[in-house]
């Protein structure tokens, strides 16, 4: 089984077990067409999260996502003038990491050549895909920043002055040549002898020391204009990208009533969903009764878990050695902090204090007045996404919001794949014209204060939201799962996750529920405002229910009946081998396949 964000993903994986490959042979090339299919979703310069298991093995972390360079010092960009990393551009590049761990994954454990796993998204960028009317979208809000300041992704995207349409055909030849001179890397080594992990190790030195790195590093040096509405050049050097390999490491994980979650650490903010599951178990009939899924009492007690949840992320996460990981998912801070989930909606932040410790803060940006009646799933009013739409209101300084994409794999020998790439969009920075694809933005999670557990530094990895997840029972992993959405992945992930644990429901009708999330707390992006005691819900949901949590205090927000969530699913019954699969119909690109 397959299931993708879209369906060339989904369809790339598939044609991989069906020629005997397993499930890493499966996510690399769903990988590599995803990033043919969705560049405004994810591209070759960003990064990612993978969680996979094998049976007889503890699920493991595969790390993709790169750390800062050498160059990114707070003091660096504080001499700019700035206080905040921007969100586009060259400056808030860290090194990318997403290709590597595909080709990583694949190298140790796939079993096919890359040329056979790269097929299908080679396919994809040199016959062409007609353009989605998602992606049709996201050019129009970019095509005017293009013209007048990224004409390297003029040439790709918007020819002739005007931004593709939705229906037409999407070729990017310079990336077809890129991934050319790759495979050629692993060809020349396999004609030497090479065997075939070899052969896919020459293509990372290609990439890590060769004609990418060279193109990265040349382009970083020219300025180009960014969020900040400055033009500022990069910081990646060839030696950077030398430097840092993916790697592997253990997950974190928590046990909720006979499931195992097994998340990415602490430097991710995958633990917020293991925090709000200690959180809930912790509050007295919780799954039952007035409490029971898709009940008023249920949904403002999820959504104040995660206000909780997320403030400790803000306080605490970070890429370091001081992270109070024990404590933050130990019963007994659970116990403590569970109580603050009161009857009446909260309207701050409030970190907790685990072993003792006083939380603190980076500075925040509370966003504006919020007008509750027709958002959509961005808390954006529908009026104003319109006009931006359909290209006569562009973003400012080319800041427009994208998003991600996820695949889970599970093969005919249970090994189970959670990957969620991003970064490296096309609205992140200009395309390399060498290369045809951008670098990615993920420093603008960093911040610019000194002290805080997520401040910049480098080598150090930014607190990245890509958050894919794998829930085992009884030692062997039975649920593979994740979603797009930034800040939304790990309350989107647990919505769904409970409805399948608590209530039994299937795959399909878990991910098909009505969505919901909450704002309350600081985006992980630029410039990282957030919307006090905000909560967005889809339209499917009663209008006595919506009054119900108006009542309590929550700000509403309705978005349409299908915009929150993009979530993925896979499973397998380890008792009868029976495998099930579910993709999201939000955006009309999910799919998932199985035989």
């Amino acid at each position: 089984m397959v299931s993708a964000t879209h369906w060339i993903g989904a369809q790339a994986g598939m044609a991989m077990l069906e020629r005997g490959g397993n499930a890493f042979d499966a996510a690399a090339a769903a990988g590599f067409a995803l990033q043919a299919a969705e560049p405004q979703q994810n591209g070759p310069g960003g990064d990612m999260t993978l969680l996979f298991a094998v049976p007889g093995s503890e699920p493991r972390v595969l790390c993709a996502q790169g750390p800062a360079p050498a160059g990114a010092t707070i003091g660096a960009f504080r001499a700019l003038g700035l206080d905040h990393v921007p969100g586009t551009g060259l400056l808030p590049a860290a090194i990318p990491g997403s290709t590597l761990g595909w080709l990583t994954l694949l190298a140790d454990h796939g079993t096919l050549p890359l040329a056979e796993v790269m097929g299908p998204a080679l396919r994809v960028v040199e016959d062409g895909l007609p353009v989605t009317a998602g992606l049709a979208a996201v050019l129009a809000r970019m095509a005017r920043h293009f013209r007048e300041h990224w004409p390297t992704s003029a040439a790709v995207y918007a020819p002739d002055g005007e931004p593709l349409r939705e229906g037409a055909l999407l070729r990017n030849p310079a990336l077809a040549r890129t991934w050319r001179r790759l495979l050629a890397a692993e060809s020349r080594a396999a004609e030497e002898g090479a065997a075939r992990a070899e052969a896919i190790s020459a293509v990372v030195r290609e990439w890590t020391e060769g004609f990418v790195a060279e193109a990265i590093a040349a382009f970083c040096r020219r300025p180009h204009r960014d969020s900040s509405g400055a033009a500022h050049a990069g910081l990646l050097t060839v030696r950077d990208l030398a430097s840092w390999r993916p790697h592997y490491e253990p997950t974190v994980s928590l046990d909720f009533r006979g499931w195992t979650v097994h998340k990415c650490g602490f430097w991710s903010q995958g633990p917020v969903f293991l925090q709000q599951l200690a959180l809930l178990d912790a509050v007295p009939g919780f799954g039952e009764g007035a409490l029971a899924p898709g009940t008023e009492g249920y949904l403002h007690t999820v959504l104040e878990a995660a206000k909780l949840a997320l403030a400790d992320r803000d306080a605490w996460y970070g890429d370091g050695l001081d992270v109070p990981a024990e404590e933050l998912l130990s019963r007994e801070y659970a116990a403590q902090r569970a109580p603050l989930i009161g009857g009446a909606a909260s309207h701050e932040l409030r970190p907790g204090s685990p072993g003792g410790r006083a939380p603190r803060l980076p500075d925040l940006v509370v966003r504006g007045s919020f007008d509750a009646a027709g958002v959509n799933g961005l808390g954006e009013p529908n009026a104003v996404r319109a006009l931006v739409e359909a290209g006569t209101m562009p973003e400012r300084d080319g800041r427009a919001r994208t998003d991600t994409v996820h695949i889970d794999v599970v093969d005919r020998w249970g090994a189970m794949v959670s990957a969620t790439p991003s970064g490296g969009w096309l609205s992140s920075s200009p395309v390399i014209p060498e290369l045809g694809f951008p670098l990615g933005t993920r420093l603008q999670m960093a911040w610019l204060e000194e002290g805080l557990p997520n401040s910049l530094a480098p080598g150090r990895r930014p607190r990245t939201t890509l958050s894919p997840s794998l829930a085992t029972r009884g030692g062997e992993a039975v649920l593979a799962f994740g979603s797009p959405g930034g800040d939304q992945q790990d309350q989107w992930q647990p919505h769904f996750f409970l409805d399948v644990a608590l209530r039994g429901a299937s795959l399909q009708s878990a991910i098909d529920a009505p969505g919901f999330h909450s704002v309350h707390t600081p985006s992980s992006f630029y410039p990282h405002e957030h919307q006090p005691g905000v909560a967005l819900l889809e339209g499917r949901f009663a209008p006595e229910t919506v009054e119900a949590l108006r009542r309590r205090g929550h700000i509403v927000g309705i978005t349409g009946d299908w915009q929150i969530g993009r979530l993925c699913a896979v499973a397998r019954d380890p008792a009868t081998g029976v495998l099930r699969a579910g993709a999201n119909p939000r955006g009309m690109a999910g799919y998932a396949v199985g035989r």
